[in-house]
């Protein structure tokens, strides 16, 4: 049975780790903690977290002053609220000034389920990725996502990290590299490149087990940091299946698939197919089916390896 638990443990496991070790770590909370596991920094470190409630934009400038003060502010609520109602502030105030902000959006993609539409976060990487100067990473499963929550801390600048609600298969281990930028190849192989992010590593490592079957050698990469990208990871592993596959959690256009092939066409173009949200809203529903409904899952990934090997 392979381990199940949800992304967001690994935030709030993260955030008391850098708690103990460094004074200057601060949290802002937005309405939401025990659902972002917040509530753990908040019970260990009480006075260095401060609710803001859902003010979003004035809890995002009061991020940026305590950077400017020499604190690490960590700000959390769901995706599409970290990312939409407070995206000037990010932009004017945390990016253009450079701020050293650490922003962390949960409720990523449609695998939230009952929630709906409103709270699915389907395009905040992309809306992150564009700002100047912002990080983005999108861990693949609990104890990655604790690595990367540790590591941000030391990354200058904003970051932006995503993490999902829904228990998914912890695919990582502590002796696993977590380097900031550099991309993890999960299984070698030499017929075709899957590349991937988030919980859809785990449906690539599942569709590339079924492709073996059939004498079909994939390579799965895990792109956790979308941005700064791994181009030289990316390249290398084209150059060598000839095909490209991304997976994603969220809108093709302009998250990781846009990512991958901005580097393939100005580095080596080969053929590419994109799985992932198709320019559509999510729904309300249970995870299971509505990772069926907006093709994200191992049996997307499959059809869409099958059908790259014949061009």
């Amino acid at each position: 049975m392979v381990e199940m638990k949800a992304t967001r443990f690994g935030y709030g496991e993260g955030l008391v780790a850098l708690g103990e070790k460094n004074p200057n770590v601060v949290v802002i909370g937005l309405d939401i903690t025990s659902s972002t596991t917040v509530n753990m920094f908040k019970e260990k470190f009480p006075e260095r977290f401060f609710s803001f409630g859902i003010a979003e934009q004035n809890g995002m400038a009061a991020a940026a002053g305590l950077a400017l003060a020499g604190k690490i502010p960590f700000i959390c609520t769901y995706g599409v609220f970290a990312s939409g109602r407070c995206w000037d502030q990010i932009r004017t105030t945390v990016c253009y000034n450079e701020c050293n902000v650490k922003i962390v959006g949960g409720h990523g993609g449609i695998s939230v389920g009952p929630d709906g539409a409103t709270h699915q976060a389907l395009e905040e990487i992309a809306i992150m990725r564009v700002l100047p100067g912002m990080s983005v990473i999108v861990p693949c499963d609990v104890i990655e996502t604790r690595k990367a929550t540790i590591a941000s801390a030391g990354i200058p600048g904003p970051v932006y990290i995503r993490f999902g609600r829904e228990p998914v298969p912890v695919i990582t281990d502590e002796k696993t590299p977590f380097v900031f930028g550099k991309a993890n190849i999960m299984k070698k192989g030499k017929d075709v490149t899957i590349i991937a992010c988030g919980a859809m590593v785990y449906e690539a490592i599942v569709a590339a087990q079924e492709l073996e079957k059939e004498n079909v050698s994939a390579e799965v990469i895990n792109l956790h940091t979308i941005k700064p990208i791994d181009k030289e990871a990316i390249v290398k592993s084209a150059k060598k299946t000839g095909r490209v596959v991304t997976v994603e959690e969220h809108q093709i256009t302009g998250g990781l698939g846009g990512a991958v092939a901005e580097v393939l066409s100005e580095n080596h173009p080969v053929p590419l197919k994109r799985v992932g949200v198709l320019d559509r809203f999510g729904e309300s529903g249970q995870p299971e089916e509505l990772m069926k409904e907006f093709n994200c899952t191992s049996g997307d990934v499959y059809k869409a390896v099958k059908k790259i090997l014949k061009k």
